[in-house]
């Protein structure tokens, strides 16, 4: 039993982990679907004269021309340079790596970026702007020829440049049909440097919004993840014996305080003085920490789940990593950006294990942790991605750890909650029971009356279950006299023929007295079956689910679901259902048990055809009928066969009947059992059934429901 539940329990681990990996492929296919730019740049120019810039902003990616070891101006760019001196690079990237007269280029050094862009006729006329995101890490752009913008201080070695990140956003006149930029780009404090980001160009109404929007975001997500952090804080300094608000809190402010550095760079615009250096080591140190706390807080909700070992690795690596922040400039510590994403990655997919584990056991609130964490999960990784030049989502993690962040505080709120209710509800029971106490030893004799009263019920209830088994022993001893009564004859009969083939009396007619003894026992064995269904039938031992159907649909499937079969024996099928609207809105809902009706009807169907010949009809009919204000469905089967002695109508129904109609070409034979099952399932849905024939041709059988009325109750 172990083995099955642990084997089920790995089953489902996988399956829920490729969904998890699927979706994380799936989400990053589609996001990045959806941020491709739909033009790119060739050898730097940028032809945009299919596009209105005014309402369709675009991103400037694509190649752009470069020029290492080259700080130049608009003018300087417009004499005749050595084409060996001009590459091609793709923007937005970093040139690390890019390779340069047969060498590898590193993060650090400095160079000039030059994009011409094509403009439509009517952009020519509008009032163009472009939002810079930060660029790593100094920058001069000329627009033109005239110089618009300007971060940090542009230099060709670590003395001369100042490193500063900032967003800006600066409007653009156009003065002919083309556009022509020039950037001068240098880094020398992080391991990559260049046009990291894509520069969009847009009407400058659209692009305002659009930055004043990216911006609300960006302020939203951080005021709330500061309030979340600094409400949970607060619960743990009134309640101090849980540490699950603590660590929670302190994340989630670590969380805010980070989204300001991120995005629309919110910190820089309001200190733009802020050391550079620090609030890169800000940056990281929360980056590298976020990892071990969110342990720390999964270990305080779920105790004892953290395995010991993790929880130390996970304490030596984050150590070794702040420790490397504080010690060692950017550019040495900002090569573990990638080391760094895989130690956060990895604590998250080892918790999400965890609570894949949890939610396999039924544990209360893993779900909502689950499903958060699979979305931070996505835009964590897509974030590492996109720094590392991977992805074009730029900075989702904020929106994803809102959404985590929201998630446990809809995880903690329902902890307090259940607190309080179970602490509400321990006062109750005890306050109850108090009243109870208090009452029982006030009047002892009626608490004695009602132990008495609950024997009496238990003593029914017993006798009840009683009555079932003595009703159940019934069914067995009278399926047991059917079986022996109507199996005694077709089984002697198969002796009959198995004496006959061992003693080899009529050696040529042993492979017919095989087929019979085959026929035989086919019949046995649907004899039986039916036997048993009677049986119960006969003993109630049969429930019924009945619902309110419609009569008219219920025999239009039924006519549509046998048609086939009774056309294929070479009869035509009939359905006449009479207009019942004079009835009453809800005069032909009846309360029924589909497959049992279905069942019963068929039998009646089953009956028709094996008594009429080829060419024949059957036909099906509804009618209504009220009777002192109660209404009745009349279900109709009539056929065109041999008929039935009017003597014998009132037999067909009973178990034991057999009429075998002289001269019929099919040979028909049956158990004699469909009528009385037919009959047993009407009686059940409160009807009757009842046959009429002159004898002579053909018969009809009614089945007759009560219907309900409009108010929903038996008509």
């Amino acid at each position: 039993m172990k083995g099955n539940v642990r084997l089920g329990s790995r089953i489902l681990w996988i399956y829920v982990l490729a969904a998890l990996v699927g979706g994380l492929a799936v989400s990053y296919v589609v996001l990045t679907a959806l941020d491709s730019p739909k033009f790119e740049s060739r050898e730097g120019i940028l032809d945009l004269t299919q596009v209105e810039l005014e309402k369709n902003p675009q991103k400037l990616t694509g190649e752009w021309a470069f020029y290492w070891q080259q700080l130049l101006s608009p003018e300087e760019l417009k004499s005749d340079l050595p084409e060996t001196d001009r590459h091609w690079i793709n923007v937005p990237g970093s040139w690390s790596g890019e390779e340069w007269d047969g060498e590898l280029l590193r993060g650090t050094g400095y160079g000039t970026y030059r994009l011409l862009v094509k403009l439509s006729d009517k952009d020519q006329q509008e009032r163009l702007a472009l939002r810079i995101p930060s660029i790593f890490h100094a920058y001069k752009l000329w627009v033109n020829g005239e110089l618009l913008a300007e971060v940090g201080t542009v230099g060709t070695d670590q003395a001369s440049m100042t490193p500063h990140l900032s967003t800006k956003f600066v409007f653009v006149q156009p003065r002919s049909d083309t556009i022509e930029l020039v950037m001068q780009v240098s880094n020398f404090h992080h391991h990559r440097g260049g046009i990291t980001k894509s520069i969009d160009l847009g009407g400058s109404d659209f692009l305002t919004t659009k930055t004043n929007l990216n911006l609300a975001m960006d302020m939203f997500i951080t005021a709330s993840l500061l309030v979340v952090g600094l409400y949970n804080l607060l619960l743990f300094v009134l309640r101090r014996k849980d540490r699950a608000p603590l660590y929670f809190g302190i994340f989630t402010v670590l969380l805010g305080i980070r989204s300001l550095f991120n995005g629309e760079l919110i910190f820089n615009q309001w200190v733009p003085r802020f050391p550079w250096e620090m609030q890169f080591k800000i940056e990281y140190l929360i980056l590298s920490l976020s990892g071990m706390i969110i342990m720390m807080y999964f270990d305080s909700i779920f105790p004892n789940y953290v395995s010991r070992w993790f929880r130390r690795s996970s304490q030596i690596v984050t150590s070794v990593c702040c420790l490397i922040i504080l010690v060692t400039p950017a550019l040495i510590y900002t090569q573990l950006l990638l080391p760094i994403g895989v130690v956060v990655v990895a604590h998250m997919i080892y918790l999400m294990i965890g609570l894949i584990r949890l939610t396999a056991r039924g544990q209360d609130g893993t779900s909502i942790f689950l499903l958060a964490s699979v979305i931070t999960l996505v835009t964590v990784v897509n974030d590492f991605l996109y720094y590392n030049g991977l992805s074009l989502i730029e900075n989702a993690s904020p929106l994803g750890l809102l959404v985590f962040t929201i998630a446990q505080m809809i995880l903690l709120s329902s902890r307090f909650t259940r607190t309080a209710a179970n602490e509400e509800r321990i006062a109750s029971e005890l306050q109850v029971v108090n009243e109870k106490l208090i009452q029982m030893n006030m009047n002892l004799e009626q608490t004695v009356e009602e132990r008495t009263q609950d024997l009496s019920a238990a003593h029914h209830d017993l006798r009840n279950s009683y009555d079932q088994l003595l009703h159940s022993e019934q069914g067995r001893k009278k399926l047991l006299a059917y079986i022996t009564h109507d199996l005694r004859m077709p089984l002697a009969s198969m002796l009959g023929y198995v004496e006959a083939v061992q003693d080899n009396v009529k050696p040529e007619r042993n492979e017919r007295y095989l087929k019979y003894i085959r026929e035989n026992t086919i019949r046995i064995n649907r004899m039986i079956e039916e036997l048993s269904f009677l049986s119960h039938l006969e003993t109630g031992q049969v429930s019924y689910r009945l619902e309110q159907v419609s009569v008219k649909k219920f025999l239009r499937h039924f006519f549509e679901q046998y048609e086939l079969v009774v056309r294929d024996a070479g009869l035509d099928f009939v359905l006449d259902i009479a207009d019942t609207q004079d009835y009453g809105a809800g005069s032909a809902i009846a309360a029924i048990d589909t497959q049992r009706l279905d069942q019963a009807l068929f039998n009646l169907i089953s009956n028709a055809m094996k008594f009429t010949a080829r060419g024949g009809t059957i036909r099906m009919s509804l009618q209504m009928e009220q009777r002192n204000e109660a209404y009745f469905a009349i279900i109709g089967i009539e056929d065109s066969g041999t008929g039935i002695p009017p003597d014998q109508l009132e037999q067909i129904f009973n178990r034991n009947y057999r009429y075998d109609q002289p001269g019929m070409e099919k040979g028909v034979q049956g158990s004699g059992l469909g009528l009385a099952i037919c009959r047993e399932i009407i009686l059940g849905h409160g009807g009757n059934v009842r046959a009429e024939s002159d004898g002579s041709r053909g018969a009809t059988f009614y089945v007759t429901l009560p219907c309900i009325n409009d108010e929903g109750r038996d008509a």
